[in-house]
């Protein structure tokens, strides 16, 4: 009698390890779905402003050629002149 009490007592506990692991699980499974919808749609938003930044760029660049290039050679000017002084101290 006591080795059946003893078995239906492991069988609940077991059972209730089961449930617990399942629910767990469940959880798990929602959190991390929930993630790649939030990641999904953030990246389509980035995409989205790429986009939109490349236009305006090339906007500003066909509007302003002569300012867009001024800028270009002063930009790698000072790059130039800082890889210079990197290499320098070396």
């Amino acid at each position: 009698m006591k080795a059946v009490i003893k078995t239906d007592a492991i069988d609940e506990t077991v059972h209730h390890i089961k449930s617990g692991v399942h629910e767990a699980i469940d959880k798990a499974a929602d959190v991390t779905s929930q993630a790649t919808g939030a990641l999904s749609q953030k990246g389509e938003q980035l995409m989205r402003m790429e986009k939109r930044f490349v236009r305006e760029c090339r906007g500003q660049i066909h509007e302003n050629p002569v300012t867009a290039l001024s800028i270009a050679v002063g930009v790698v000017i000072g790059v130039g002149f800082l890889l210079s002084r990197a290499l320098q101290n070396r």
